[in-house]
C-alpha cells in the first residue's frame, strides 16, 4: 500500500494550469526547501503549477528532516534497508503523480520532475519506468542509481538535464557523466548537461537559469536548447 505523500503549491500566476513542475527535495530536507524556487521562476512559467511533496520518511534523529529513502553510508543502513526504502518511495513518488495529473487535467508531458540530490535520484529512478513520457527531468547534484538495471527496466525516455557543481564534496561530480553515458547507452537522444563553476552542493543561478530554458522548452516550446556533451556546455535560445 503507498503512503500518500503531503505537499506544499504555489499556483499558477496566470490563473491557468497548463503545465506543471514537481519538486523533489534532497536528503534531510522537506518540500518547502525547493518550492521557494517558484517564486523566482513563475514570472518565467506563469501557466505553471509548481507542487513540492514532503519525502514519506523521517530520519532516525533528525526529526524534522525527511528522507526517500535510508541512505547507508550516512545512517549505518544496509543495502537491502535503503533498496527497499527506494522500491517504497519509488511506488509512492508513482502513485502521487498519477493523482496530481488526474486532480489538475493535465497530460505527463505537461509535468517536469525538478529533484536536487536524492530528490535526483528518485527523479531519474522513477521517471524512465513510467510508462508515458514526462516533459522532462531536471537532474541537480544528484546519481544515477543502479545504472546496470536501466536497459532492461526503462519503459520511457523523457529528455534529462544534469546539473552538477564543479567543487561538490555531497554527491561528486563524476557523477554526471556516469549518468549521462549510463543514460545515452540506454538509448537516450535527449539528455543535456551543465557544470555549475566553482559551485558546492547547491543549485547557482547559472545552473538555475539552464533549468528555465530546459523547462520552458518542454512545457511549451519557447526556447531551443542545443548541448555539446564533451564540453559539458548547454547553449540556449530564448
Amino acid at each position: 500500500m503507498t503512503r500518500v505523500l503531503k505537499a506544499g503549491r504555489k499556483e499558477p500566476l496566470s490563473g491557468t494550469t497548463r503545465s506543471v513542475v514537481v519538486f523533489l527535495h534532497g536528503y534531510g530536507a522537506n518540500g518547502a526547501d525547493l518550492l521557494g524556487l517558484a517564486d523566482v521562476l513563475a514570472e518565467h512559467l506563469p501557466d505553471t503549477l509548481f507542487v513540492a511533496p514532503d519525502a514519506p520518511e523521517t530520519i532516525p534523529g533528525m526529526p524534522f528532516g525527511l528522507q526517500w529513502f535510508p541512505i547507508p553510508w550516512i545512517d549505518g543502513s544496509s543495502e537491502e534497508e535503503a533498496e527497499r526504502g527506494l522500491m517504497a518511495a519509488s511506488a509512492d513518488l508513482d502513485a502521487f503523480l498519477d493523482a496530481l495529473m488526474v486532480d489538475e487535467d493535465v497530460l505527463p508531458e505537461q509535468v517536469v520532475l525538478f529533484g536536487f540530490s536524492q530528490g535526483t535520484m528518485m527523479a531519474l529512478h522513477v521517471a524512465p519506468r513510467r510508462e508515458d513520457p514526462i516533459a522532462g527531468i531536471v537532474a541537480f547534484s544528484g546519481r544515477l542509481l543502479a545504472p546496470e538495471l536501466l536497459n532492461e527496466e526503462v519503459m520511457s525516455r523523457p529528455p534529462v538535464l544534469l546539473v552538477h557543481g564543479d567543487a561538490d564534496d555531497v554527491v561528486p561530480p563524476k557523477s554526471l557523466p556516469e549518468a549521462a553515458e549510463a543514460l545515452q547507452a540506454a538509448g537516450w537522444k535527449d539528455v543535456f548537461a551543465h557544470i555549475m563553476k566553482g559551485t558546492a552542493h547547491g543549485i547557482a543561478p547559472d545552473g538555475l537559469s539552464v533549468a528555465l530554458a530546459f523547462m520552458r522548452d518542454g512545457v511549451d516550446g519557447s526556447c531551443s536548447i542545443g548541448v555539446a556533451m564533451r564540453h559539458s556546455a548547454v547553449v540556449m535560445n530564448c
